[in-house]
């Protein structure tokens, strides 16, 4: 990934934060078929292993689980936020019109190795701890449990899926929020962005 060196996301706190609320990661790898891109949830366990792991599970009818071998090298891509940036909402277009259109967005690309685990108790752990996880973020009164649903229709459901686990090797990080412009232009757009509902990517901008 091209990042300049404005746009770098070194910030520990930061990769963490948009790896765990943006968890529906792009899973590529170079199958028999050339490249190969599958949307999976993850969890990042930053305990685990020098760089910590993420895990997973992807149906059993879904080739890809049989595609990769152990250790083979693969990329999972989290997207975040993004918006388009025109230059109108920059002051300083108005005086030189010097400004041209762009688009902010932050994104994490992590790098590791895989390992396929058909294991039920493993698969079961990571349902689980995926499901209270969201279900957290639902602010129901109620979440939902696994328990909620009878053991015999949860155990026919886990059958038909297979872990992942990704042994991180690096993760990378770009935070794209106008850091290369004027300090008044870089507030005025992300200020714009927020009058417009898109305010993640304003506050994002506005604490750079």
């Amino acid at each position: 990934m091209y990042i300049p060196s404005h746009f770098t996301e070194f910030r520990p706190d930061e990769l963490r934060r948009l790896i765990e609320h943006n968890p529906l990661g792009a899973l590529v790898n170079n199958g028999p078929n050339g490249l190969d891109a599958n949307h999976l949830p993850f969890e990042l366990d930053e305990a685990t292993g020098e760089h910590g792991v993420l895990r997973g599970h992807v149906a059993r009818a879904n080739s890809v689980w049989k595609e990769v071998g152990d250790g083979e090298d693969v990329l999972v891509i989290f997207r975040a936020m993004d918006a388009y940036i025109s230059p109108n909402w920059y002051p300083s277009k108005h005086e030189s019109h010097r400004q041209v259109p762009t688009w902010n967005y932050q994104v994490v690309n992590v790098h590791g190795k895989i390992r396929i685990v058909d294991d039920v108790k493993y698969v079961r752990g990571v349902v689980a701890r995926l499901t209270r996880m969201h279900e957290a973020r639902t602010d129901a009164k109620n979440e939902w449990r696994m328990g909620d649903a009878p053991k015999e229709y949860i155990d026919t459901m886990l059958q038909a899926i297979v872990g992942i686990e990704i042994e991180i090797a690096t993760i990378v990080g770009k935070s794209k929020l106008s850091q290369n412009q004027e300090e008044r232009d870089r507030v005025s757009a992300a200020e714009e962005l927020g009058r417009r509902g898109q305010q993640a990517i304003s506050n994002a901008m506005l604490d750079r």
